[in-house]
């Protein structure tokens, strides 16, 4: 097993920074990709913030109330080996099918 940190994102339009409203998480629970790990306010809006990958929750940082910079750890996960270095899929690059349609005229 690997620990996998998650930084604060950039949430956008210059803010620097937001403060915990409440964890939707506790350390030792099993999350999903994208489940819901905590609700940040900033300046501008709160929100929820989602999972970035499947893992079991290791660590938090801050509480309530505390204020955490961009990038700086968030939470800390627990992943098997071989996903450490993966976060999401990357999408194929492929071109949709298309049905063909003929026109037949079947009383001939």
């Amino acid at each position: 097993m690997a620990e996998l940190s998650f930084p604060l994102p950039d949430l956008g339009e210059g803010l620097i920074e937001a403060t915990i409203l409440e964890w939707l998480v506790e350390v030792g629970e099993h999350v999903e990709r994208n489940q819901p790990l905590v609700e940040v306010e900033t300046t501008k809006s709160s929100l929820e913030l989602p999972s970035p990958q499947t893992g079991v929750v290791v660590r938090t940082h801050g509480g309530p109330g505390e204020t955490i910079e961009v990038g700086e750890t968030l939470v800390v996960f627990e992943v098997p080996d071989d996903t450490a270095g993966i976060i999401g899929t990357v999408p194929k690059d492929e071109k949709p099918k298309r049905r063909v349609r003929l026109n037949v005229d079947l009383d001939d």
